[in-house]
């Protein structure tokens, strides 16, 4: 018997003492994130939200079986957004469409909720009317019986079986009412609520599971009351897949008890949001050299690869990727980085080095002089660097999965990691 067999399915519960202390946990993340975001200015406040809509929209379609490509979402968002954007790849239309979903689910986040919206968001998803070759509904609800199936032909697995056609415009006339009613809830438990509440309704023949997670969002963003996205959970979804599937079939198959999708769906935004902290060092690291060295004067050429780099590119800075970067000559990389060494805009990481790397100078002072008990730790497959700031404010960042193998080797030395990962926290110093 599946959950929507059930009389008032909806009146979903849960155990308040499992789900309140991670509910408290993901609240109190919001709030740091917010707090280190309100130091960032409007232009970086959007290149921050631009970069987690990219993976939003990348991971959301990659979690259905959909590969897009990074670069052409990145250019999508970055043209809708009006911001400068390093690497411009043409997007295709397909791709413009998804981006404008989610563009206009997260900027228009406090605008009533449609059925009339919600199909034309499913048909931008199949605009030739097809999924995986086969046809399908678009632009309506669905009109035939929903399998969620699995496994070779012969050989499939139920896992749920959605309520009948005839009942889905009813269903959805109840979701709708209460994404849009006034239920005082927090808009965490709302937003994990109505993720489940739709994929269990799976309106639509095909997309129900992208327009979960959009929504989803939505219900964040009128808790928040803001139009800037800078976390999102379908990058962590998308990570742990079959424990998602697995734990939406056991509680669509339930009572109404979902406490372990609460749970799981908080655990996935708490990590989601430190997700985006990474984000947010980075863009305040940035911002911090460019304050510096806006008085330098540098070509197109040299301000754009500083701008790879200093957006999370994961290579040794050498004449060699420089050149390869730049589509340039050797020579001309090696001209452009002496000049940057010249200028104290670049650092050669060990001095008389036979291949020389060098490092970006976020900042001129030694930090190792205010850091101490610096160490790198990896967890869940992430490296992260833990110190003390002038002995008091405890420090954790994470950095690069080749930064912390060159700095374990010797290659990178310890003042160079400090700045390329702390110098955000020398302005307030």
């Amino acid at each position: 018997m599946y959950i929507h067999e059930k009389d008032n399915w909806t009146r979903f519960r849960w155990d308040a003492s499992q789900v309140s202390l991670l509910q408290e946990q993901v609240c109190r993340k919001q709030g740091m994130l917010y707090g280190r975001l309100s130091s960032l200015g409007f232009d970086s406040k959007l290149r921050a939200m631009a970069e987690n809509l990219t993976y939003d929209v990348v991971y959301s379609s990659e979690i259905e079986g959909v590969l897009l490509n990074v670069d052409q979402v990145r250019s999508s968002i970055a043209r809708r957004l009006r911001i400068e954007n390093v690497k411009q790849t043409a997007p295709s239309h397909y791709v413009d469409s998804v981006v404008g979903v989610m563009l206009e689910a997260v900027q228009c986040y406090d605008q009533p909720l449609s059925k009339e919206k919600l199909c034309a968001w499913q048909s931008a998803f199949f605009p030739s009317g097809f999924s995986e070759g086969s046809q399908i509904e678009v632009d309506k609800y669905r009109t035939n019986e929903e399998h969620i199936v699995s496994g070779m032909f012969g050989r499939e697995k139920i896992h749920y079986i959605a309520p009948s056609p005839e009942r889905v415009p009813r269903e959805m006339q109840r979701f709708l009412a209460w994404f849009d009613g006034k239920e005082p809830m927090s808009s965490v438990i709302r937003s994990a609520i109505a993720h489940f509440w739709f994929v269990s309704i799976h309106p639509f023949e095909d997309g129900n599971g992208r327009l979960a997670r959009i929504l989803s969002d939505m219900l964040l963003a009128r808790g928040e009351k803001s139009e800037f996205r800078f976390y999102n959970i379908s990058s962590q979804i998308n990570k742990d897949k079959n424990r998602y599937y697995d734990i939406l079939e056991r509680t669509q198959r339930g009572d109404g008890d979902i406490t372990e999708w609460l749970v799981w769906y908080m655990q996935k935004l708490a990590d989601a949001l430190g997700e985006a902290e990474a984000t947010v060092t980075m863009i305040l690291n940035k911002s911090f050299f460019w304050q510096k060295a806006s008085s330098v004067p540098m070509t197109g050429r040299q301000v754009q690869m500083l701008n790879l780099f200093l957006d999370g590119y994961e290579a040794k800075i050498t004449s060699k990727t420089w050149a390869a970067l730049a589509q340039c000559s050797k020579d001309t990389a090696i001209r452009d980085i002496q000049y940057l060494v010249s200028k104290n805009i670049l650092i050669e990481d060990i001095p008389g080095a036979r291949r020389p790397s060098y490092s970006i100078v976020y900042d001129v002072e030694d930090l190792t002089q205010f850091f101490t008990e610096v160490n790198i730790v990896e967890e869940n497959g992430r490296a992260y660097l833990n110190a003390l700031f002038k002995g008091k404010k405890k420090v954790c960042e994470r950095i690069l999965s080749l930064d912390a193998e060159r700095y374990h080797k010797g290659d990178l030395p310890l003042s160079n990691l400090l700045s390329k990962y702390c110098s955000y926290i020398m302005a307030d110093k």
